[in-house]
């Protein structure tokens, strides 16, 4: 079994208002990623995913295109132990 990973990712540009949190939660979903994603009061996008390192680092590639609509301008993500998250949620 890989090792599980967790990254904690802020996603800047045009990623409110364009479905990025929904599209998200699907790739993530289909993935088989936990964790989770919300919008900031600043305009971002904040979201964390949990599991095999291969497939974390894949949603934080994927996060560098993001939804059709949107338009990203910077991710950048900082990597700790997973905290056992289990499913995928959109938080508000």
């Amino acid at each position: 079994m890989t090792d599980r990973i967790r990254a904690h990712v802020f996603v800047s540009g045009t990623v409110q208002g364009v479905f990025y949190r929904a599209t998200t939660r699907d790739t993530a979903r289909e993935r088989g990623i936990d964790g989770w994603v919300k919008n900031l009061a600043d305009g971002r996008v904040e979201a964390v995913f949990e599991g095999p390192e291969d497939d974390v680092e894949a949603m934080v590639e994927w996060c560098h295109e993001g939804s059709p609509a949107a338009d990203v301008d910077d991710v950048s993500a900082e990597y700790d132990d997973p905290e056992g998250l289990e499913g995928f949620e959109i938080r508000r």
